[in-house]
């Protein structure tokens, strides 16, 4: 697969948990704020199973993904961001 290619699922991939993390929360966004927010909740999340030793298939990605995304909204949101 390209890099293009990779790049885009990546971004279409953030912006969907950018999305369900946005409506969990109940935070509205633009989709250039839920793919940044998707993104960044990748890592946060991706961290968090690497520390619970959760991980493994696409699925269990996604899910870590929001979880992180929803935690970075909750925090953005203590901070009025």
């Amino acid at each position: 697969m390209s890099q293009v290619v990779s790049i885009i699922i990546y971004l279409a991939i953030g912006a969907l948990v950018g999305w369900l993390a946005g409506k969990f929360m109940n935070a509205g966004g633009s989709v250039v704020r839920n793919i940044i927010v998707g993104l960044i909740g990748g890592v946060i999340g991706g961290w968090i199973g690497g520390l619970l030793g959760i991980g493994g298939g696409m699925v269990v990605s996604i899910i870590l993904s929001v979880v992180g995304a929803c935690l970075l909204i909750w925090v953005l949101k203590l901070l009025k961001i």
